[in-house]
C-alpha cells in the first residue's frame, strides 16, 4: 500500500495552508509587471524566481508574497483599492530594491533591477527606507495595536504551516517504513499546529485514521490462529476505534468549509470513504455491533457526495454485509433497502435484505417482516445465478418460512422490493 495513493502531498498540502493567513483584504484591484535584470554588460534579461513582497504604505502590514514566472511576471489579485504599496524586489544575484507609489489596478508595472549579493530587507529596513523616503504612516494607538495583532496571527500561522509541512513529510516517510508509531506522532504534531484549521486538520486526521487502521489490519493478519487472534482483539479493536474516532473529527471540522475552501470537496468524499471502511472492518473482524448507527450515519454521508456508481455501491454493500453477518440485521435492513432503491434485481441485496427481514420479525415474531423477507428471496431465485454463495442460506430460509410459519411466497414487483419497514 504506497502512501501517494492515501496521503496528501506537500504540493497539495501547500493549496490549503494558503488560506491560514490573515490578509488586510479579500477583494479588490490587480497588479501585474514584470521584473527585469541590468547586466553589468548592459544586456537586459527577465528575472525569473524573484521574490515579490508587498508592504503597505498607509498603514503597517504586508501581503502575501509571490515569486516571477519564467518571462519574470508576477501578478497579486485581491489588491485593496485606493491604496498605495510598495514592493521590495529580491532574488539571487540581484541587488535587493524598495520601488515605491504602487497602486491598486496598475496593470504594467515594469521595474528593472541590477546585479547584486541576492539578500533582502526585513520589514523593519522596508519601513525605514520608506520613513526615509517620506512614505511611512503615523498610526493611532487603535491602528498599531491591530496591525500587531494582525502580524503576530500571521507569523503564528507561518510558523504552524512549517511544522504542518514537516509533519506531513515525515510521517509519510514513517508510514511508508512501517513505523506506524513515529508516524501516528508526526501526524499528530502536525494536528496539534492548528487543530480546527479545515485546510490541514482533516487531512493530517486522515492520514493518522489510515495509519491506525492499517496497523490493525496487520496485527490480525499476524495472528494466525484463533488463540492469537483472540489475544490480539483489544489492540485490534482499539486501533479501530482510534481510527473511526479521528475520521469522525475530520467529519466535523469539514462542516465548517465553505465552498472556497481549496480541496474540501474531495478531502470529504476519502473522509467519508474511509470511515465507513474502518466501520466495516470493525464490524467484520471484532464482531462490535454496537457502532452500526454511526456507521450507517458515515454512509448516508459518503453516498451523497460519491459520483462514482461502482464504488458506491461496493461500499454499500460492504457495509450492510458485514452489519448483517455480525448479528445486526436491525441496521442491516436500511443499508440493504438503500441499493434497492437504484438497483431493485441487485441479487445479493435481495438475498442480504430477505435474510435480515427474516432473522429480525422471526426474533420479534412479526409475520408482516417475515412474509417481506420470503418475498424478496422467493425473488432472489428468480434472478440469482445458481453458483450465488446465499444459495444455501435462502433455500433453508424458504424452507422454514413455508414449512414452519405456514406462508407463501408473493410475487413482488421492483416497487413492492424497496418497501421501507424495520
Amino acid at each position: 500500500m504506497k502512501s501517494r495513493k492515501y496521503f496528501v502531498s506537500l504540493m497539495a498540502l501547500a493549496l490549503f495552508l494558503t488560506g491560514s493567513l490573515f490578509a488586510f483584504a479579500q477583494t479588490g484591484g490587480t497588479v501585474r509587471g514584470k521584473v527585469e535584470l541590468k547586466k553589468a554588460d548592459g544586456s537586459v534579461v527577465p528575472v525569473e524566481g524573484a521574490t515579490i513582497d508587498v508592504y503597505r504604505t498607509d498603514a503597517k502590514g504586508k501581503l502575501p508574497s509571490a515569486k516571477t514566472g519564467k518571462k519574470g511576471a508576477f501578478s497579486f489579485a485581491g489588491v485593496p483599492s485606493g491604496q498605495v504599496f510598495a514592493i521590495v524586489v529580491s532574488a539571487p544575484n540581484v541587488k535587493a530594491e524598495v520601488f515605491t507609489e504602487i497602486k491598486s489596478g496598475q496593470e504594467n508595472v515594469n521595474i528593472t533591477v541590477s546585479e547584486g549579493d541576492g539578500k533582502t530587507y526585513t520589514e523593519e529596513q522596508v519601513r525605514q527606507a520608506l520613513a526615509a523616503a517620506g512614505n511611512q504612516p503615523k498610526l493611532s494607538a487603535e491602528e498599531a495595536k491591530k496591525i500587531e495583532e494582525i502580524n503576530n496571527r500571521n507569523k503564528q500561522a507561518e510558523q504552524s504551516n512549517a511544522v504542518i509541512k514537516r509533519a506531513v513529510e515525515e510521517g509519510n516517510k514513517a508510514y511508508e517504513a512501517k513505523n506506524y508509531d513515529l508516524a501516528l506522532a508526526k501526524y499528530d504534531e502536525g494536528i496539534n499546529a492548528s487543530p480546527d484549521f479545515v485546510g490541514s486538520a482533516p487531512v493530517l486526521l486522515r492520514n493518522k485514521a489510515i495509519v491506525l487502521r492499517n496497523r490493525a489490519i496487520e496485527k490480525y493478519k499476524q495472528s494466525t490462529t484463533p488463540e492469537s487472534k483472540k489475544a490480539a482483539m483489544d489492540s485490534i479493536s482499539k486501533d479501530l476505534l482510534d481510527s473511526a474516532t479521528s475520521l469522525e473529527r475530520a467529519v466535523q471540522i469539514l462542516k465548517t468549509a465553505t465552498p472556497t475552501d481549496t480541496g474540501t470537496a474531495q478531502t470529504k468524499i476519502l473522509v467519508n470513504s474511509d470511515l465507513v471502511e474502518t466501520y466495516r472492518l470493525l464490524i467484520q473482524a471484532t464482531a462490535n455491533s454496537t457502532k452500526g448507527k454511526e456507521a450507517l450515519t458515515a454512509l448516508e454521508n459518503y453516498t451523497a457526495t460519491e459520483t462514482d456508481a461502482a464504488k458506491k455501491l461496493k461500499t454499500q454493500m460492504g457495509l450492510a454485509d458485514a452489519l448483517r453477518l455480525a448479528g445486526d440485521s436491525e441496521n442491516a435492513i436500511p443499508a440493504y433497502r438503500k441499493i434497492l432503491e437504484t438497483a431493485p434485481d441487485n441479487p445479493d441485496a435481495l438475498a442480504g435484505l430477505g435474510l435480515s427481514l427474516f432473522s429480525v420479525g422471526a426474533g420479534s415474531n412479526d409475520k408482516a417482516q417475515m412474509q417481506e423477507g420470503l418475498n424478496l428471496m422467493q425473488r432472489f431465485t428468480e434472478v440469482a445465478p445458481e453458483n450465488h454463495p446465499l444459495k444455501a442460506s435462502v433455500k433453508e430460509s424458504v424452507d422454514y418460512l413455508k414449512n414452519q410459519e405456514k406462508l407463501t411466497p408473493q410475487k413482488t414487483t421492483k416497487a413492492a422490493s424497496t418497501k421501507k419497514r424495520g
